[in-house]
């Protein structure tokens, strides 16, 4: 246990402590990613709307090849050059010629002389193949027929014959039926008839050969020959020089130009020299200059912010998120070509960060930062600097003005809500400068920054719940969510210490009004002090709040196990917590809401046993643990928690009697060191005190006493 309090002081200590070397640590870690972050700036070249009127000139800047989609169109159209019909037989008069020939065969007996190892059947189903052979008949010229080659497509169909214009029916090249013939005698194309033999395919083909056809372009095929060919064409890079024009004032903005563009963008990012030493230098001093004056303001305007390592450490995690923020959201613009993306001009960046720092280090730190993250990211960024200077201003704007306390997560989206339509209004405003009333440009752009709004949303509600718990802090969001009353710690406190919660419930509104006079963190003392007596549930019954009947158990006990089971609730409240995973900060005030006092009334009844001899009695064992307040927070509790307990015992309450009595304890804590550790000035304890006063007059409805009417003589006698 020595141990774990021993790390848990060294971690405190280590967030809370004013060291300079540590502060110079957080410095330099900021300027390093400030001057990286400058050093691998990219270049912003302006996207024109596609089929928009160009307003200047657009000159070329280095030498680039860009893929010229009109050249290569006017190549795949030269392929094509030459390509003539892919021509076939006519279906329909194929048909006929079939019927013709079973006609005479039924006809004309002649045939079964001539043939007399044939018979019907056969003759049939060699008409039937060779039909199906005509049918996928193709005829082209020879180009046409070497380009199919080249593409490595089928031409064993393919013949080559182009007949003459208007030369129609023809009969086809004798070439053709010769072809077909020797592909018979070899069985390749025939392969079905193993039973007919080689006269009877003499004598079909024969039949048809003598007739004219009809030949008719084959559509289908051609385009498939021609959408290969034009496959195959390369994609053309058209090589642009330094110093050419790309695009001519009031000339329109053709997809070829933001190619042009595109590439040029490219060849520019991927040529820079981002370690040149004059470049770094340069960057380097820029990010001192930002660096050094933040510290400067932060050290003389912000005392308190600046004494804390921990803040100081916060907030440059957050400075940190939010330029990786900005550099991963500049990288995907760049790195796509989509027309959306390009058509972003609003990016919100900054209010991520001011509404991160609004809630976790409060809305003047915001204010400055937002003022500093503005000028870095608009100079920095390859973004429209008008329109990013001007949305992410109003945005930060709002959220600094509308900054409240946060109770619920659900006002982070609502707050988000409020910056959007802000923008939105800046938006319009723009376009009806710009005279662009097009309905699709408002949209991408409202589209757009509904998208950044949402996104901003999310990432500020994941990260509050890591910084907290990796910081150790505590937003009024999180505080909100403890003082639920269905909590399991709370409810189990409710039933088993009606009278301790009551007691707390009243400590935390004297502890949070008290906190409030000074400035101090109000909503947590009222919540902390919820907690602050948890481990009295191990003894629920030894503490006078929650005794019933007049039982009195510290009757039957020395003094001094009085005294060690009601210092005990202080370990036991720790533990408890611990289990039920509270916040640090909770558990500070339950180990130092009592100091390091003394249980004074057990101490007197053990003096009184030793016959008032207090070298006897030693002191050590009826003091608390400790460590003493460290915070305000938790000085403003210890003294609350005095001065209500004392204020049930008084008898009869006036504001005389009440102010003498907090004065008596605040002066008795003081006295005993009890301060010694924690910020509070004199001036502070002052406006605890009166506040203290005026806060039970209130609460316990201290009336003003009128002085008695004298008796009329009426009524006497």
């Amino acid at each position: 246990m020595g141990n774990m309090d021993q790390k848990r002081k060294n971690f405190t200590s280590f967030w809370h402590c004013n060291d300079f070397g540590l502060k110079l640590l957080i410095a330099l870690i900021c300027w390093l990613c400030l001057t990286l972050f400058f050093q691998f700036r990219e270049q912003k070249i302006e996207m024109p709307d596609l089929h928009s009127t160009a307003s200047r000139f657009i000159v070329s800047q280095v030498d680039f090849e860009f893929p010229d989609d009109e050249a290569t169109i006017i190549l795949k159209q030269e392929a094509l050059l030459g390509i003539s019909e892919i021509n076939k037989i006519m279906e329909s008069q194929l048909r006929q010629m079939r019927i013709d020939f079973e006609n005479y065969l039924l006809k004309n007996s002649d045939w079964k002389v001539a043939l007399s190892n044939s018979n019907y059947q056969q003759m049939v189903k060699t008409a039937d193949s060779l039909e199906e052979l005509l049918l996928t008949a193709r005829f082209a010229d020879p180009k046409t027929i070497q380009k199919m080659k080249e593409l490595n497509l089928p031409v064993s169909q393919y013949l080559v014959f182009t007949p003459l214009p208007n030369q129609d029916p023809v009969l086809l090249p004798q070439e053709y039926w010769n072809h077909l013939k020797e592909m018979s005698l070899s069985k390749v194309l025939f392969f079905q008839l193993n039973d007919v033999d080689e006269e009877t395919i003499d004598f079909v083909v024969s039949f048809f050969e003598q007739k004219q056809w009809t030949l008719v372009p084959d559509h289908s095929a051609m385009s498939h020959v021609k959408d290969l060919i034009q496959r195959n064409v390369p994609q053309k890079f058209t090589r642009v020089k330094a110093g050419t024009q790309i695009i001519g004032q009031g000339e329109k903005v053709t997809p070829r130009h933001l190619a042009m563009l595109h590439a040029m963008k490219n060849v520019i990012r991927e040529g820079r020299n981002f370690w040149n030493s004059w470049m770094l230098l340069g960057n380097g001093l820029l990010a001192f200059v930002f660096v050094f004056f933040s510290s400067i303001y932060f050290k003389r305007e912000e005392e308190a912010f600046w004494q804390s390592v921990q803040k100081l450490s916060l907030f440059a995690c957050i400075f940190i998120l939010t330029l990786a923020f900005a550099k991963i959201t500049e990288y995907f613009f760049l790195q796509n070509t989509n027309n959306f993306v390009e058509a972003v001009r609003y990016p919100l960046i900054v209010p991520f960060a001011t509404l991160l720092i609004t809630i976790l280090l409060g809305s003047r730190i915001a204010f400055f930062s937002s003022a500093m993250l503005i000028v870095i990211l608009t100079i920095s960024l390859a973004v429209e600097p008008y329109y990013f200077l001007v949305a992410n201003t109003i945005a930060a704007l709002i959220i600094v003005s509308a900054s409240r306390a946060f109770r619920s997560r659900k006002e982070v989206f609502i707050l988000c809500g409020q910056c959007y339509l802000g923008v939105v209004l800046v938006i319009l405003g723009f376009a009806f400068l710009n005279h662009k009333f097009w309905v699709k440009v408002l949209m991408l752009d409202l589209g757009a920054t509904a998208f950044f709004t949402i996104v901003m949303a999310i990432l500020v509600v994941g990260f509050l719940t890591l910084l907290e718990s990796l910081f150790n802090v505590l937003t009024d969001i999180t505080l909100m969510e403890y003082m639920n009353p269905n909590s399991e710690l709370l409810r189990q406190l409710t039933l088993e210490m009606p009278g301790t919660y009551q007691h707390s419930l009243v400590l935390g509104n004297l502890a949070e009004s008290a906190a409030q006079s000074i400035g101090a963190n109000g909503l947590f003392c009222k919540v902390a002090t919820l907690y602050h007596d948890i481990g009295k549930l191990n003894n629920p019954h030894f503490f006078t709040e929650n005794q019933q009947g007049g039982v009195n158990v510290h009757q039957l006990l020395t003094p001094l196990e009085s005294a060690q089971i009601i210092i005990s609730h202080i370990v036991d409240g720790e533990a408890l917590a611990r289990k039920y995973h509270l916040p640090q900060p909770f558990i500070d005030v339950i180990r130092e809401h009592h100091g390091t006092t003394l249980v004074y009334y057990f101490y007197c009844k053990e003096l009184e046993l030793k016959g008032g001899n207090k070298d006897e009695v030693d002191e050590k064992a009826f003091r608390y643990p400790g460590p003493k307040p460290q915070s305000k927070e938790t000085a403003i509790i210890m003294i609350a928690d005095a001065v209500e307990a004392a204020s049930r015992s008084v008898e009869e309450l006036s504001p005389e009697t009440l102010s003498s009595l907090v004065d008596r304890l605040v002066e008795d804590k003081a006295k005993d060191g009890q301060f010694d550790e924690c910020p509070l000035t004199f001036q502070e304890l002052e406006k605890i005190k009166e506040t203290f006063v005026k806060t039970i007059i209130v609460t316990r409805h201290i009336r003003i006493k009128y002085p008695e009417k004298e008796k009329s003589p009426e009524t006497t006698g």
